[in-house]
C-alpha cells in the first residue's frame, strides 16, 4: 500500500511524509499549554503546513508518562473547535490522536480523516466505530497505560513482542471488517519501554517491514533522546530527534511524527534522496 485516503485527501507514501504534532492540552510533555486557544492552534497549524507538514495530528488528552485521564466531554471541547477551524481552511489531512470512540466519531464529522490511537482500538466501542467511519487508523503499541507504563517495563524480546501485538491488532481489525489498506502501525517509542527497549526498536525497525503496512514513527523530543544526550531538556533535543528521524526513514518508516516540522522535513528529504539513488 502506497496511498492512503484520508476522507478524500489522498497521500502517496512512496516517499516519507511528515506529521506535525498539535497538542491542545495543558499538560503534554513538550508543548502543553502552548496551543489551547483555538486561534493560536490554527496559527500553529498554518505554520506547520507552510513548513511542509503532510498531516496535522490533533490531540486533546496527554499520554505522557504519568498523565491523568480526561473526560470524554473535556477532550471533545478541546479538539473539535480546532479540527473544525483547521478543516475549513487548510487542505491537509487531519489526524485525531484519541482512544475514545465518541471522540473519533465527532472528530471525523468535524473534518478529521485519520485516527491515531495509542490504544490500538482496544477501548470500548473503538473497533466498531473505526469500521463505521471508514478512515485510516494508526495502531500503536503500548505496554500498560500512560499513568503507569514507565514504572518498570519488561520484555524478553521487545521487537518480537511489539510486532506480535501489532499483528494481533491488525487481525482484530480485519475480523471487525476494517480494510487492511486503512491500517498503519506505530511501535510506540516511549510507551511502556526503557531506553534500551527504545534503542533496540529503532535499531531493528526494518524488521517491521514483515507486517507489510506503513509505519509511523514518533520520537520527537522524547525522553530517550534526553537520556542519551546527558539529560538534555525537552527544548534541546532537536538534533537528536533529527538523527532518529533519519535512521527511522532509512529503516522503512513511512511517516515521521514531529513537533519540529521544518528541520525534520529537510532531514527526511535529504535522507530519502540518498536512499532513492539506484545502486
Amino acid at each position: 500500500m502506497t496511498i492512503i485516503d484520508c476522507a478524500g485527501n489522498r497521500i502517496d507514501l512512496k516517499r516519507p511524509r511528515i506529521m506535525g504534532i498539535l497538542n491542545v492540552t495543558p499538560d503534554s510533555f513538550s508543548d502543553g499549554g502552548d496551543f489551547i486557544s483555538r486561534d493560536v492552534a490554527l496559527a500553529r497549524a498554518r505554520t506547520m503546513v507552510d513548513e511542509g507538514a503532510d498531516f496535522l495530528d490533533i490531540g486533546g488528552e496527554s499520554t505522557r508518562p504519568g498523565a491523568q485521564a480526561v473526560s470524554e466531554q473535556e477532550e471533545l471541547d478541546r479538539v473539535i473547535p480546532v479540527i473544525e477551524a483547521i478543516a475549513s481552511e487548510i487542505p491537509v489531512p487531519i489526524s485525531v490522536d484519541t482512544s475514545k470512540a465518541a471522540v473519533m466519531r465527532h472528530a471525523v464529522a468535524a473534518g478529521a480523516g485519520l485516527i491515531n490511537d495509542v490504544m490500538a482500538l482496544r477501548d470500548e466501542g473503538a473497533l466498531a466505530v473505526a469500521r463505521e467511519l471508514d478512515v485510516p487508523v494508526c495502531l500503536m503499541h503500548m505496554q500498560g497505560l500512560p499513568r503507569t507504563m514507565q514504572h518498570d517495563p519488561q520484555y524478553r524480546d521487545v521487537v518480537a513482542e511489539v510486532m506480535a501485538f501489532l499483528r494481533s491488532r491488525v487481525d482484530a481489525c480485519l475480523a471487525e471488517g476494517i480494510a487492511r489498506n486503512k491500517l498503519l502501525l506505530d511501535p510506540g517509542f516511549g510507551f511502556g519501554k526503557s531506553l534500551l527497549h527504545n534503542l533496540t526498536l529503532l535499531r531493528h525497525l526494518d524488521r517491521f517491514s514483515e507486517l507489510q503496512l506503513p509505519l509511523l514513527v514518533g520520537i520527537s523530543r522524547k525522553s530517550m533522546i534526553g537520556a542519551v544526550l546527558d539529560d538534555a531538556p525537552v527544548d534541546q533535543r532537536l538534533f537528536g530527534g533529527l538523527a532518529c528521524a533519519v535512521m527511522a526513514v532509512e529503516r522503512g518508516a513511512a511517516i515521521i511524527r514531529t513537533h519540529d516540522v521544518k528541520p525534520t522535513v529537510d532531514a527526511v528529504r535529504m535522507s530519502h534522496a540518498v536512499i532513492s539513488v539506484e545502486a
